[in-house]
């Protein structure tokens, strides 16, 4: 199949994903009540989800310049969160293509390997993944009734999702701390790679090693775990300021707990190869405030829209703007996923 008809098929699927769970979400809700609901908003509260926003993503640049400084040292801060944003933006649009785009942007504005740069968007999803395993099963150990809304025999389903939770996050600490011996190993490999593609492999796996050199300097580590909990703890927060600005939904047990749970839920939406999370955040959030805590569908699913949306905008917003700023065109992300396939 040529590439850029797979490309085209990969997308239109996301999209298709993306009009499936949007269907799903506004099943059975009237429009004029949802209209209704959206304008008893308090948006002074909305409006604090900005800053929210920006903070977390520039926490994101702060412990990406931790992950490149093997790489290179002392980035300017400027250039990580350009990238970083981009790298969003481009995601809302097309699923998967934003982690190849940012690393396209640093490399081009700092003059280092792309290959490398994206070594470490590897490195940095890795600590993401072990973040978020860290937060589940926590949240399944204290809050053992958050998978009620979304399984029939939730009492059988808990503890293997507890105990695959610990397994999987020890296999990616694992992975984070031992993945140059796993890129190691395929270096040792690479006599069974076509001979015309032997200098690529090569240099992939050279550039991926340098991506996770960072685990070498121990002195790295312990500002990567801040940041990492600082940065979910400010997805959080955006998930919590927001019970304020819905009258409807006090006295629910709204606390940050349940912002806690409900982010760990968004997280799994976002998994999804729907762009921007379209629709599959829209639904888990709506079924977890119906289930979970007794919100009426129409307030659970103006919730849902209110803090995807902001998020969604923001980076969209700030994104293009440095998209425009930074002078990278759409043929520059086009040809990054070409060369994303040899990644």
């Amino acid at each position: 199949m040529p590439p850029r008809l797979k490309k085209f098929l990969q997308t239109l699927f996301g999209f298709l994903i993306a009009a499936l769970f949007m269907f799903l979400a506004f099943r059975g809700v009237s429009l004029k009540d949802l209209w209704a609901s959206l304008q008893d908003v308090n948006y002074l509260w909305v409006a604090l989800l900005i800053p929210i926003a920006i903070i977390s993503h520039w926490l994101r640049a702060v412990r990406w310049r931790y992950l490149l400084s093997p790489v290179k040292q002392n980035i300017p801060y400027r250039n990580l969160f350009s990238a970083v944003m981009i790298g969003f933006m481009v995601n809302n649009v097309l699923p998967r293509v934003g982690e190849v785009t940012r690393a396209f942007a640093i490399g081009r504005s700092e003059g280092i390997s792309k290959s490398s740069a994206f070594g470490t968007v590897v490195v940095e999803r890795i600590i993401d993944m072990v973040t978020f395993l860290f937060i589940l099963c926590i949240m399944l150990f204290l809050s053992p009734h958050s998978l009620d809304p979304f399984f029939d025999n939730v009492d059988a389903v808990r503890p293997l999702f507890f105990v695959g939770s610990i397994l999987f996050l020890g296999i990616f600490v694992l992975l984070f701390f031992k993945g140059e011996s796993l890129f190691r190993l395929l270096n040792v490999l690479k006599h069974i790679v076509p001979k015309r593609f032997e200098s690529r492999y090569q240099q992939l796996v050279d550039s991926f090693l340098s991506g996770f050199a960072v685990t070498k300097m121990p002195g790295k580590i312990f500002g990567i775990v801040v940041l990492s909990l600082l940065i979910y703890f400010f997805y959080a927060l955006g998930l919590y300021v927001p019970f304020y600005a819905f009258g409807s939904l006090s006295g629910h047990n709204l606390d940050f707990g349940a912002s806690v749970i409900l982010l760990t839920i968004s997280t799994i939406a976002f998994a999804f190869p729907a762009p921007g999370a379209l629709g599959t955040y829209h639904t888990f959030l709506t079924v977890a405030l119906i289930r979970l805590y007794g919100v009426d569908k129409t307030t659970a699913l103006s919730y849902s829209i209110i803090t995807h949306e902001v998020g969604y905008i923001i980076t969209t917003v700030v994104g293009l703007y440095y998209f425009i700023k930074d002078h990278i065109r759409v043929s520059d992300v086009v040809n990054v996923t070409d060369d994303s396939k040899a990644v």
